[in-house]
């Protein structure tokens, strides 16, 4: 894969120029413009900080399909990503669209479902309603209780938890910003 050309195709797609780019992303629009010359092999650190601006994941960029700038607008739930991790069950909302800004998720608790512990090492926010059943919702060292219509808003940075200690189901729709990729 030509990396250089790939970055370029998708910044003008995107409508951005070297400059804004380079500006958005922190990187210097030298940098920039070495990458889309091939002058320069990218760190997964930078290529990912010049992505995110864009944003495209990762896994986006190094895609083998050619990149469709046509827009996927309505999914059916068989069309949900599963990203489900130990026993909660994710489904990504809007994979295909790649000016995705948010990660967007229905999410599903069976009890005694647990996520653990999570410290996100970016700067965003997560936001979620309970559609159905209760959560335990843990920030910091401070307990939640949330019920059917409560929802939730706080710094994803903070070290966060998320289980179902009730016997229900519990169904949540939640969003973060920026990406998870």
């Amino acid at each position: 894969m030509d990396v250089g050309e790939r970055l370029k195709k998708i910044r003008i797609s995107n409508n951005l120029s070297q400059r804004q780019l380079a500006k958005k992303s922190g990187v210097t629009n030298s940098t920039i413009s070495m990458i889309e010359k091939n002058g320069v092999s990218p760190t997964i650190n930078s290529l990912t900080k010049v992505l995110n601006c864009i944003p495209i994941s990762l896994d986006d960029f190094f895609n083998d399909e050619e990149f469709d700038m046509t827009q996927q607008v309505i999914y059916s739930y068989d069309e949900l990503i599963d990203v489900s991790v130990g026993n909660v069950d994710s489904r990504l909302i809007g994979s295909a669209f790649h000016k995705r800004q948010m990660t967007f998720l229905i999410e599903t608790y069976p009890s005694e479902a647990d996520t653990g512990i999570f410290r996100l090492e970016n700067n965003g926010d997560e936001a979620g309603f309970v559609l159905s059943g209760n959560i335990e919702l843990t920030i910091d060292n401070e307990i939640y209780i949330l019920k059917t219509g409560d929802s939730y808003y706080f710094d994803k940075n903070k070290p966060h938890r998320f289980r179902n200690k009730f016997k229900e189901v519990c169904k949540v729709i939640s969003a973060t910003t920026p990406l998870m990729t």
